[in-house]
This record gives C-alpha cells, structure tokens and sequence, in this order.
C-alpha cells in the first residue's frame, strides 16, 4: 500500500512540475504572440497532464484519507486551484492584453503559493513565514 501511495504520490508531483513548465511556456508563447499557443499540441498536451493530476490528487486524498473542507491545507489547495484555473484561462484566452499578462503573472504566483501549501502542509502557505525564520 505505501509504495502504491508513493508512486502516486511522485506521479502528481511530476505532473505539478509538467503543468506549472507548460503554463510558464504557454504564457511566454502569448506575451510574444507566438502561433505555437494555437497548435494542436498545445491545446491538447496540458489537458491530458491536468487530468492524470488531478487523477492522482483524488487517489492521494483517498488513500490518506485528507479531504477538502476536513484538513485545512487541502481546503487552501483546491479552493486556491479554482483561483489559479480561472486565471489562467483568463491569461490564455483573454482579449485585452494588459488583463492576460496580469492574469498570467497572477496564475503564476497562485501556482507558487499551491505549491508552497503542498510543501508545507500549512494552509498559509508561504505566506505565514514560519519556518523561514
């Protein structure tokens, strides 16, 4: 059961990596108005990695038994992924360019604090500057 846990475990945590470097690439591809933000690959890639993500986070929250709305840290997760998805969709296909890049370097520091909440097991997440003291 432990190394199942933890396969699944690094397997979300890869895909964390590869969805925040694919949404870091897609917003450089828009600030430079790049065709490749329009490619097939583009557009198909991330949903595929965002839903062997979002797989693995419901096997981990079952397995451990850490819901949303019971364990504090979880709750700031999912509730702050809402945040980071509507921005981001707001950055990738917004109309007014000043709104995308804000929303984009929004999403990014969202992404960061998500992590940061994962690391820490702290709903604060870097935020609460405990720890870095």
């Amino acid at each position: 059961m432990l190394s199942t846990y933890l396969a699944i475990k690094h397997l979300h945590m890869i895909c964390a990596a590869l969805s925040g470097a694919g949404f870091l690439l897609q917003g450089m591809w828009m600030m430079g108005r790049s065709p490749l933000l329009n490619h097939r690959a583009t557009r198909t890639v991330p949903h595929v990695v965002d839903t062997v993500f979002l797989g693995s986070a419901i096997a981990l929250a079952a397995m451990s038994g850490q819901y949303p709305f019971v364990v504090p840290w979880v709750t700031a997760k999912v509730s702050a992924l809402v945040v980071y998805i509507l921005l981001g969709a707001l950055a990738l296909r917004g109309r007014d360019m000043r709104l995308r890049v804000g929303a984009f370097f929004a999403a990014v520091v969202t992404y960061a604090w998500i992590v940061s909440v994962a690391l820490t097991r702290n709903p604060a997440g870097f935020l609460s500057f405990t720890g870095y003291l």
